[in-house]
């Protein structure tokens, strides 16, 4: 089975392959270039428009954080790592309908924050990185693409398999889950947990997330991992298993958050 980083976005998704010639990355992935002045080829679609344009560059930052938001990224995680398929997978955090449910108020900032709030609290911490400036292109095409998945047009309506699907609260156990992930997990992720570049991510070390991301927490970590994983065959893993691996993964070494940044 290839790996998520390099499957085709879902049909519904698919934006015209023109866009592969005419979006070009320059100092930093800061601008979008425009289409060459030639008429396209018989049959080929018409060119996007500057909205289309920005929804597809914030794609492919979603896609290839590291590769188009280097400035701001501290580690090899992309967006979709942990919003699978580029955030269109039920109970793997998807940013179905996400728009409409911002501003909202955040039990771990302590006050109310914006999507572009949100998006930085990930570069802080999922990316291990630093904040992405609110008015940076890159911010700009994030939440153009978001908003591009905001399907029901209301507010404050959550996507019916937002979030993650909880699991029973169970006590992982180290020791078993290194067992299963050896069975499980270490054919994608490697025996140290260092994945494959550009196919599957690290899970711990030096470019994973750091100990202040949310997949910290082993009960956000089990029900991403039950629901998700593995990939060939997800669902297969009973809770106490994917209780384990959590218990396992993040007992491993990893960044500490930059504590700079502890108003994300």
């Amino acid at each position: 089975m290839l790996p998520e980083r390099l499957r085709k976005a879902p049909t519904w998704f698919l934006v015209p392959a023109l866009a592969v010639g005419c979006i070009l990355a320059a100092a930093g992935f800061t601008r979008i270039h425009a289409a060459q002045q030639t008429a396209p080829p018989a049959g080929t679609p018409p060119a996007l428009t500057p909205q289309q344009q920005l929804i597809h560059q914030g794609k492919l930052i979603f896609d290839y954080t590291p590769q188009y938001a280097a400035q701001w990224t501290g580690n090899t995680l992309t967006c979709t790592d942990c919003h699978r398929l580029s955030g269109t997978v039920d109970y793997a955090s998807p940013m179905i309908d996400v728009a409409g449910l911002f501003p909202m108020f955040s039990k771990r900032a302590g006050h109310v924050i914006t999507l572009q709030n949100r998006i930085q609290e990930c570069f802080v911490r999922s990316e291990n990185g630093k904040p992405l400036p609110a008015d940076s292109p890159q911010m700009k095409a994030l939440i153009a693409y978001i908003n591009s998945l905001w399907t029901n047009g209301e507010k404050n309506k959550p996507y019916k398999y937002r979030g993650l699907e909880p699991l029973p609260q169970l006590t992982g156990n180290p020791a078993r889950g290194k067992v299963i992930y050896a069975a499980q997990c270490a054919a994608c992720h490697q025996a140290d947990g260092q994945g494959i570049p550009d196919a599957y991510p690290p899970l711990w070390g030096l470019n994973s997330y750091n100990d202040g991301a949310g997949m910290v927490h082993n009960a956000k970590f089990a029900a991403w991992v039950q629901h998700n994983m593995p990939l060939q065959s997800p669902g297969l893993l009973s809770p106490q298993e994917a209780w384990d691996i959590a218990a396992y993964v993040n007992s491993q070494p990893r960044p500490h958050f930059n504590q700079t940044y502890k108003s994300y």
